[in-house]
């Protein structure tokens, strides 16, 4: 056999082999085939996919109140006024301030709480801390946790655009009072107590001031 020949049958192998390379590759058309999508229209779909989700109903409210209830209403009434607020983190905003506020009102440090209490709620507070001052009392009190949180209700003014949410916390946490010889005459330091409590806090929308104050106590 030639040597051209024997580089013709090469060539002819190489080029079978290539060619059925390319059909693993690339596979066979048969028949009609859908035509891929331009990018342009992907982007399009994906929009008009945003605009539903968008119009549909809000998780961040839902997971926190009943669909069409008022204090849903009211939450999304917020939302209006106010795009960034977010329930969730309101929440959890709230339970560091719940026990900001109750420690630093047992501690009977109002100085540092008073800027996140309404004046009724720091007249109140106040006046305890005071009359135990007035005795000779002390507190020492330790926070454990809080065990459960819940937004109880909500409501929002539009004329104000004052918006009010309540929220239910169960606190624990360990408590003793002394006298003025620094004797226990109430509490165990040793036992860890609940408290309940309902907190309603309130914030002008929309305002530039971030923080939320406290306006009502209720257990």
């Amino acid at each position: 056999m030639s040597s051209s020949l024997i580089q013709l049958l090469v060539l002819a192998g190489i080029a079978l082999f290539l060619i059925l390379r390319l059909r693993d590759v690339l596979g066979t058309r048969e028949g009609f085939e859908k035509p891929v999508v331009p990018r342009q229209d992907d982007r399009r779909l994906g929009a008009r996919d945003l605009e539903v989700i968008e119009g549909g109903l809000d998780s961040d409210i839902l997971d926190h109140a009943e669909e069409n209830s008022p204090t849903a209403l009211a939450l999304a009434a917020m939302k209006a006024a106010e795009p960034e607020f977010n329930v969730t983190e309101f929440l959890g905003g709230a339970r560091g301030a719940y026990e900001m506020i109750l420690m630093g009102f047992e501690a009977g440090d109002m100085a540092s709480i008073k800027p996140f209490l309404a004046d009724d709620v720091y007249e109140t507070f106040a006046g305890v801390v005071e009359s135990r001052e007035a005795q000779g009392l002390t507190v020492d009190a330790k926070f454990v946790g809080v065990r459960e949180l819940k937004l109880d209700s909500a409501d929002f003014d539009n004329a104000t655009r004052e918006g009010e949410i309540s929220v239910k916390f169960v606190g624990e946490l360990t408590s003793v009072v002394r006298d003025k010889g620094g004797d226990i005459i109430e509490g165990n330091p040793n036992e860890v107590k609940r408290q309940k409590d309902i907190w309603t806090f309130a914030r002008i929308m929309g305002s530039d001031n971030p923080n939320w104050q406290l306006v009502a106590t209720g257990g």
